[in-house]
């Protein structure tokens, strides 16, 4: 047992019952559904539930923990080519795999159709410099349900009976141009006469340390088939490297038990557990193969291997036939059932495989009897949990829709380990690393030590942590899971993660780089989940904990990106990647300054967050009125920045009604006159107050009192403390009301920034207006493009000029809520622009929430727009039976007909369409306004 483990179990005596709330999640429990007694099991520590989970990586190969280039080409250091027979240092790949949560013992299916070159055990996809439009993966594959303790799950990979076309992907990557649409694997024709496989991957626990696996294939071509099939168990290596870090362990050992499909793990640091697989009709001769998970050294280098069996003996043996690559000794530390099984058309064969602690083995003899009745049970539980979570009256459309991006949020929880000192000097027992790496990459991030389960973007596309993603990812993952959403917001302030001058980390790719300073708004947002009229004592234990670190990083970004105190932000691109006409990330030309109006609107916001949660806090103790006042009154310098520096020098654009960011050059101002999300970030900061709290504050109150009476040249200026004579409620915001009804005008304008399909990132006047500008003898040029990026700006996987992002949306959403909540019927808007349909601001909140929903909702010929038009299998999304009712959640769409673009697979913040169908479903604006709000 583990460290962790032990202190996991240390808590078992200890721990009392925390804090209730009123999520979603904690709902289903209190109605007494079997997975919410789960969660709450799990968040006692009466039982380990969630120690196994879909935690395995869809791709380990080519990230930035793997690679020990002297230059930091870690798409080539580690190719996929080289996956098959070279061990990872710091994880674990494969399909709808299962781990546990420090990745020690890992289960995924291998297949091989026959014709393949290599036996599949992981996902193909290019690389950065390969795609035409940066990486992406060329595989067919769904997340169709999860339950959050893994109880029950259920994922799809769609896998051709043809040979996989390899090369054709690579040439069509390298022969597209940035204007041309991807080449997709189902380009090459092979799914349609529908001569594939449907491979079904399910897991279900009968108990907390028992897992079972049911992969059943499913013929659908037109013709009897033959498919490989090899359910595999192995350990992650953690042996070989000689560290001494937590998690480094002796090699452990997979051994057949008695002459059946049988084995026994023994592991440092986990309790033996058993693994079975079963008989199947259609394969008569399985057996048990083993090898080792080691490097081909001899394979890949010239060099002789450390031992005869290797980690790609599975693909030797079965594709190549060579008998002597596995082990006949019947142990190592990769083993799997080999089974061939032969379908006819439209049949199917069903694999079953069990594994399980010693002490929680299944009753009898025969570890099958009750097989197919704990996946019944469990998929009738896990109906039960989403229907306390998801209302009795939803569209079934919409219902689908949630369903399956709660799947893909919880499938795409991963183990992720990377010790950047560790990584930086080498291992022991292997060679030296470059020099050059001491100088490179993350460099000033040697304190970092991850080793957690976190939730990830995208697991092939983005197998690595965002930071700003995942202050998202929590919002929807809060509705089923409350306790994880809360932990992963702790985990990225601790100290083995936050920079010891209170920067949180962005991304391995680089560390320090700078995300928009969304983190405090994820963690009150939770707070103000909590059950009841008042907050618990562990509500506020949460809130006071965050608090503090926060204010670290607060003072971060205060120290390092107002550089002369003028309250004027700069930030880099802030993960708006090539929004901008140039690459704001990096140094202007001597003397020159870029003062980013979406900058200082995101410290803006982050002052406001601030200041909402240290009124809470001082609700509890008065110590906090004094940083309430703080963040009051650094709020308002801000604001007046933004607005009005300089005699009205500020941000704000008077002519043209809109904040753009400024290029600043020996006292002269250049607004860069780019409409894009750069100027509505700004309607971010807004937060109404009661009046009532106010008196319950009486140093704050009168601090503010004293602030209105002695800078009136600050409150003439800003939209702040504007009293509501017939609500009694404050505002503080950075936009006047008469700014912001401009600023919308252009937002609900269908010629600018409104899409049928929700908020573009830039303004589809810039279409035929392109922005441009003369630095240094060049001109630069941004230009409207709806869909993918039309030029190599951060790698052009990623195009924030026109396609429509989901976070940026959802937190339009929240803002028009809250400035509807103070202005009321005073303040309506128009939308569309010029239609004559005048609505309130919680109203056109609720169009975009519908525009959202109507990306992944079937139209009148059953083609939902994020699979696109017109493509290869766009018949077959809006017709086929065994493609219409699956749903991609992709990283951006396209701004003018909804396509999907980019990582196909990243739930994590697309997965906020669960928030915006909640709100479609009767369920008011839970989950996008504190309570107070509603």
């Amino acid at each position: 047992m583990s460290a962790c483990e032990q202190r996991f179990k240390q808590c078992l005596q200890v721990c009392g019952t925390p804090r209730q709330n009123n999520s979603m999640a904690d709902k289903a429990q209190m109605q007494g559904s079997a997975e919410g007694d789960r969660l709450q099991q799990d968040k006692v520590r009466k039982d380990n539930w969630k120690r196994w989970g879909p935690y395995l990586s869809d791709r380990q190969w080519g990230t930035v923990r793997e690679d020990y280039s002297p230059d930091g080409t870690c798409w080539d250091y580690f190719t996929h080519d080289q996956a098959r027979s070279r061990a990872y240092r710091w994880g674990e790949d494969g399909i709808l795999g299962v781990t546990d949560r420090e990745c020690r013992l890992c289960f995924a299916v291998a297949l091989w159709n026959g014709k393949d070159p290599i036996l599949k055990e992981r996902l193909y996809g290019l690389t950065g410099s390969q795609g035409n439009h940066g990486e992406d993966v060329k595989e067919l594959y769904y997340h169709l349900d999860c339950t959050p303790t893994m109880s029950y799950a259920k994922g799809l990979y769609k896998y051709p009976q043809a040979e996989y076309p390899y090369s054709k992907i690579n040439e069509e990557g390298r022969n597209r141009g940035k204007g041309d649409l991807e080449y997709e694997v189902e380009d090459a024709g092979l799914f349609d006469e529908n001569k594939y496989w449907d491979v079904e991957v399910e897991y279900a626990k009968s108990s907390s340390q028992n897992v079972l696996a049911r992969i059943s294939v499913h013929n659908r071509g037109p013709e009897e088939a033959t498919l490989h099939v090899l359910p595999t168990l192995w350990f992650r290596n953690s042996w070989i490297w000689g560290c001494k870090h937590e998690g480094c362990t002796a090699k452990p050992r997979i051994a057949q038990e008695g002459n059946g499909l049988k084995v026994r793990t023994k592991h440092d640091t986990l309790e033996e557990f058993f693994c079975e697989w079963g008989p199947v009709e259609e394969s008569q001769d399985v057996q048990l193969l083993f090898t080792e998970n080691e490097t081909n050294t001899k394979a890949l280098y010239g060099q002789e291997n450390y031992t005869p069996y290797v980690k790609d003996a599975f693909h030797r043996y079965v594709v190549n036939g060579e008998e002597d690559a596995v082990s006949p000794k019947k142990h190592g530390t990769k083993v799997s059932a080999y089974y061939t099984v032969t379908v006819p058309a439209g049949g199917k064969s069903v694999i079953r495989t069990r594994m399980y602690q010693h002490d929680q083995a299944p009753q009898g003899k025969d570890a099958f009897a009750d097989f197919d009745k704990v996946f019944e049970l469990r998929k009738k539980e896990a109906d039960e949990f989403y229907s306390t979570i998801q209302p009795q009256k939803m569209d079934p459309q919409l219902r689908n829709v949630q369903r399956q991006a709660y799947a893909g949020m919880l499938w795409s929880r991963q183990f992720y380990h990377y010790v950047v000192n560790d990584w930086l000097h080498g291992d022991p027992d292997q060679p030296k690393p470059p020099a050059s790496r001491l100088e490179g990459r993350n460099r000033e991030w040697d304190h970092l030590f991850n080793r957690d389960v976190i939730s990830m973007p995208d697991k092939w596309e983005y197998p690595w942590y965002a930071s700003w993603d995942l202050a998202f990812h929590t919002v929807p993952l809060a509705n089923v899971d409350y306790e994880f959403a809360k932990s992963q917001l702790l985990l990225f302030l601790r100290e083995w993660y936050m920079h010891p001058n209170g920067q949180i980390p962005a991304y391995e790719f680089a560390l320090g780089d700078v995300n928009p300073p969304v983190h405090a708004w994820a963690c009150n947002r939770l707070f103000h989940s909590h059950p009841g009229e008042l907050p618990s004592k562990q509500d506020v234990q949460f809130l006071e904990s965050v608090y503090l670190k926060l204010i670290l990083n607060f003072t971060w970004w205060v120290n390092r990106k107002d550089p002369n105190g003028r309250n004027l932000f700069a930030g880099g691109f802030l993960g708006l990647d090539n929004i901008g006409v140039f690459d704001r990330s990096k140094p202007l030309p001597a003397d020159m300054m870029l003062e980013q109006a979406d900058g200082t609107a995101w410290m803006a916001f982050f002052c406001a967050v601030m200041l909402d949660m240290s009124i809470e806090l001082a609700l509890k103790d008065p110590v906090y009125e004094d940083m309430a006042s703080k963040f009051f009154e650094h709020s308002v310098y801000i604001i007046d920045a933004i607005n009005n520096f300089g005699g009205g020098k500020g941000l704000w654009d008077e002519t043209d009604g809109f904040y753009y960011d400024h290029i600043r050059h020996h006292g002269n101002s250049q607004a860069m006159k780019l409409r894009s999300l750069v100027g509505l970030v700004p309607i971010f900061s807004v937060l109404v107050l009661e009046k009532s709290t106010m008196e319950k504050l009486p140093s704050f109150a009168k601090r503010t009192q004293w602030f209105v009476k002695h800078r009136k040249d600050l409150v003439e200026r800003t939209s702040f403390m504007q009293e509501d004579d017939q609500q009694n409620r404050f505002l503080l915001a950075v936009p006047t009301k008469r700014q912001l009804e401009r600023i919308l005008a252009y937002m609900f304008d269908e010629d600018e920034f409104l899409s049928e399909y929700g908020i573009r990132s830039m303004s589809k006047f810039h279409e035929k207006n392109p922005f441009t500008i003369q630095m240094q003898g060049e001109e630069l040029r941004a230009e409207y493009t709806p869909g993918e990026s039309n030029s190599y700006l951060f790698g052009g996987n990623s195009n924030w000029r026109g396609p429509i992002w989901f976070p940026m949306n959802f937190l339009i959403i929240i803002s028009l809520q809250r400035f509807d909540y103070y202005y009321g019927d005073s303040l309506k808007v128009e939308v569309p622009a010029r239609s004559g349909n005048f609505m309130r601001l919680k109203d056109a909140a609720d169009e975009l929430c519908e525009r959202l929903a109507k990306i992944f909702t079937p139209d009148a010929e059953g083609i939902r727009p994020c699979h696109g038009k017109d493509l290869r299998l766009s018949e077959k999304y809006a017709k086929d039976p065994h493609f219409k009712d699956l749903v991609l959640f992709y990283e951006y769409f396209h701004g003018d007909n909804g396509r999907g673009c980019g990582a196909s697979h990243q739930t994590g913040w697309t997965g906020l369409i669960v928030n915006c169908i909640n709100i479609l479903s009767g369920l008011g604006h839970q989950g996008v306004c504190r309570p107070a709000d509603q």
